[in-house]
Parts: C-alpha cells; structure tokens; sequence
C-alpha cells in the first residue's frame, strides 16, 4: 500500500508543474502501459487511481491522450471509460463509438442525458442494438436518425421504425430511407404516404395552380389508392396491425373500404370488417364468402354503415364473387362497372352515396384508361 502512494505522490507531484504536452505524452504512456505491460497488483491500482486523477485535468488534451490509449480495450477501468463517456465530444467519441464496455443501459443513459453530438456518436457505433435504437427513435433528430437508419450495424424493431416516421416523417431524407426498408411495418408505410401528402398540400405554388379544396381532394384520393396498394402488398400478419391503425386514424371511411373491396383487397377488407364489427374472423370470412343478402346486410350495419350505404356495399360484394369466379384477374373493372350500372339512377346524388358511387367511377375510368394502355400495347408489338 505505501509503495503505490508513493508512486501516486510522485506523480501528482510532476503533474502540478508539467507541461501539456507531456502531460499528455504521460497520460497516453500510462494508458498503454496499464493495458499491454505486466503490472503487479498493487502497481495496477496505482496506475488506475493516477489515471482517475487525470479525468479532472483541465486540458482536454491530456484527457483525449487518455481515451485514446484505453477507449477501445475491453481491459480497460470501466469507471474510466464511463466518465470519459461523458466528456466532451472530441474525448467522449473515442469511448462511446469503440468501448466494449458501455452497455445498452449506459448507452440508454448517455442518449436520454447527452446532446445531439452525443447521440449522433451513439448512432455510428459498429452495432446498435434494439434497445438503443428505441431511446434514439424516441429522442434523437433528424441528423442522429439519418446516422441510425444508413448504419448497417443499427437492429431498429418495427416499434422504433414507427416511432421515426411519426417524429420525422416529414423530413424527405428520413423519409427516403424507411421507404427503402423491406422491414418496414405498413402502419408506419402508410403514415409516410401522409406526410407525403400534407407536404404537397402545403405547397403554396400547387395551391395557387389548383386551388386549395381540390388540391385537399386529389391528395386524400391519392393517400387513398397508396393505402390500398400498401394492404394489398404486406404480409397477413401485418394486416390486423394496419387496421387498426387506419380506425384509430379515422380513416376506415365507406369510401375507403369500397376502395378496398372493389380492388379485390378482399383480405384487406375482411380484417378491417372484423375490427369494426368485434365478429371472429371465420365467421366474417364465411358471410363474406357464402352468406345471403341479409346475412352481408347485417354484417355491413354491424360495422356501422347507415342502410342507404349498406346495400351498395351488398350490391358489390355479391358482383365480387361473381366477378372472381369468371374473371379473377380484372375483378375491379368487372365489379365497378356493374355496380355503376345497378346504381345509376344515383348519378349526380349528393351526400354519401353520391360521394361512394362518384369514387367508384374514378376507379372505373382508371380501370378502363389501364385496358386501354395494354390493349394499345398488345397492338403495336
């Protein structure tokens, strides 16, 4: 014990009256020699206590010297290393993009606590695990998520993916990036096609060119169609999830699910019936399928849909099935143009059935216009 306070008095003693630069010479020596030199028990502690000392000097010099002997070695005092963590940027960078020491709760603690440069660091590191990348979704900006999403070595769970698209979405960059995800959650899909849409809507130059109230109508038609791209794209397990995003969102409106039903999202639309219903999937799934006028009449009122609304949705769930089992591969152009025909005393209507039957043109002239195109391309090949 008296031989490692002598050893500690003597350099504290130097230390009082060295230069920087030596001092910062010393710091490095002392570092590397702890990690690579034999050293009896008592001639470690020394070095570790005169290493801690060294934690408080004033030039950052000196405690950069320090990091960069000892930050990236897994033997190195985690003491040290958790201090020299929270040092200034230039200093702290060494510890908290290489140690192996800092663990996930440190690095939880660092991001909630540091600044940007700090979580920005954090976000570089060569692996970023779950728990990590949840407190940078949560609390990081747009530079430290750019940092997180572009590095290979960052695990983001479906939860943090969502998290970034609600906080930043709007940001095109941010944007880009969850877009180009194969593991993106499609509630998360779904909310960037929003703010891809609120960001035209916001465009002074659209609004002066079409008008504010058309404009608000060819973005939420447009948001529309990518939703039900999205539905019909995703995986099954994801679909329920989805669902209940669009009802809390308020967006499971009887033009949207007409949408879906005439586009022969049909797995889509029996998830979001079961929502809005509380009935159990099979039972849904065998009305749909099987069931009488009255029994899909029913069903429909039980989701909420007024009777005027109801029977169109009957009227095109019956034109469905039928149009599946003869032509199941241009089922939406077969559904729409019958159910405008059934419906046409309708036409010009307003109200909700006027708007129901005007979207259900759309698709139709969009069906028709798609016919055409393959049609002209048949011919000229």
């Amino acid at each position: 014990m008296l031989g490692r306070r002598v050893i500690v008095e003597a350099f504290l003693r130097w230390i009082e009256t060295a230069k920087t630069g030596d001092r910062a010479r010393a710091a490095n020596a002392l570092g590397r020699a702890y990690l690579q030199s034999q050293m009896s028990v008592e001639e470690r502690a020394a070095a570790e206590m005169a290493m801690t000392f060294l934690l408080d000097d004033p030039s950052p010099r000196v405690r950069l010297a320090l990091a960069e002997a000892i930050a990236w070695s897994p033997d190195a005092p985690r003491s040290l290393v958790l201090s020299l963590a929270a040092d200034q940027p230039e200093i702290a960078c060494h510890a908290i993009t290489c140690s192996p020491l800092l663990t996930d709760a440190d690095l939880v603690d660092l991001a909630a606590r540091g600044n940007g440069a700090t979580r920005m660091l954090i976000a570089a590191r060569a692996r970023v695990t779950r728990p990590v990348s949840a407190a940078l979704a949560e609390v990081g900006d747009e530079e430290e998520l750019l940092c997180l999403l572009e590095n290979e070595g960052a695990v983001i769970s479906s939860l943090s993916l969502k998290r970034i698209a609600e906080r930043l979405g709007d940001c095109c960059e941010i944007r880009n990036l969850l877009l180009e995800r194969s593991d993106l959650p499609a509630d998360a899909r779904q909310l960037l096609t929003q703010h891809v849409s609120n960001a035209l809507v916001g465009l002074p130059l659209a609004q002066a060119a079409i008008g504010l109230q058309r404009l608000q109508r060819i973005s939420r038609e447009a948001t529309e169609a990518a939703i039900v791209s999205i539905a019909g794209d995703i995986a099954p397990r994801e679909i329920p999830d989805l669902v209940e995003h669009l009802r809390l969102s308020g967006r499971l409106t009887p033009s949207f699910m007409m949408h879906a039903l005439c586009s022969g999202k049909v797995d889509f639309f029996a998830a979001a019936i079961v929502d809005l219903t509380g009935c159990g999937e099979r039972r849904v799934r065998s009305i749909l399928a099987t069931g009488r006028m009255h029994a899909v009449r029913a069903l429909y009122e039980s989701a909420g849909l007024p009777r005027d609304i109801s029977v169109i949705f009957v009227e095109a769930t019956l034109l469905w099935r039928e149009a599946s089992r003869k032509a199941p591969g241009s089922v939406r152009g077969n559904v729409c143009g019958r159910l405008l025909e059934k419906f046409r005393h309708h036409n010009g209507e307003h109200g909700a059935v006027g708007e129901l039957l005007g979207m259900v043109e759309k698709l139709h002239v969009a069906e028709q216009r798609q016919s055409a195109r393959v049609y002209a391309a048949l011919a000229a090949a």
